[in-house]
């Protein structure tokens, strides 16, 4: 693994979910059921076209505000112990690890950035099995406001140790680039979590791939060239 010096280190910050693991039809449906449960009737496609975005803001988007506290975290938990069904199950991207190593062997250095709760994140880490790539990860837990607000971008890149325009963000939805451009730092997109690259390219992604295979096969004429 390469270790550039320090005035020439430069951060990966990447998404989980839908990036790096298969994840984001399960968070739907799971959702989906929390929602139910709850007394709500919300349609799937809602639902996905808002995954990437922390827990509170999807809440708030699909039923309104002005529900209690009690009520909203008893949606959040329900969605979370559904979710956690899937964890034995969950299944990497194809290249999820191959991208990460590589970019580490390039000295950049990989910093994880999701919307997961802990308990999730070390399920989809577990999936990804490439953390001995990965310096550092950030979560929800860690952070006052979830994507599309840039807490999470701001927390990577304090763990990289790098000014945002030393970092370059990968993920798969428009609330990841919208949360990374608040920062200042560019994002390429992947098609693996559902959003369309025209979507993604109005957002403004720098460039979209279909998976993190496809990304690393055409690295060297990427946003993450060199």
């Amino acid at each position: 693994m390469t270790t550039p010096p320090p005035e020439q280190a430069r951060a990966a910050i990447i998404d989980v979910d839908g990036t790096l693991v298969d994840s984001n039809y399960f968070h739907t449906v799971a959702w989906w059921e929390a929602f139910r449960q709850a007394g709500h009737k919300v349609a799937t496609r809602d639902i996905h076209r808002l995954i990437g975005m922390s827990g509170g803001n999807l809440i708030e988007r699909l039923i309104g505000p002005g529900h209690s506290e009690e009520h909203v975290s008893a949606i959040s938990d329900a969605h979370a112990t559904l979710f956690a069904t899937w964890h034995d199950r969950l299944r990497p991207v194809p290249g999820a690890a191959d991208l990460l190593r590589a970019l580490a062997r390039r000295g950049w250095r990989v910093v994880l950035a999701s919307s997961a709760r802990g308990d999730d994140l070390v399920a989809l880490r577990r999936a990804i099995d490439a953390d001995d790539a990965i310096l550092a990860a950030t979560d929800s837990d860690q952070v006052d406001s979830g994507k599309p607000a840039p807490d999470l971008v701001e927390a990577a890149l304090e763990e990289a140790r790098v000014p945002p325009g030393r970092a370059h963000f990968v993920g798969d939805s428009v609330w990841d680039v919208i949360s990374a451009a608040r920062v200042g730092v560019p994002c390429t997109a992947l098609l693996s979590g559902g959003v369309g690259a025209d979507e993604l390219k109005e957002a403004g992604a720098a460039a979209v791939y279909d998976t993190p295979a496809d990304l690393l096969a055409h690295l060297d004429t990427s946003p993450l060239a060199g």
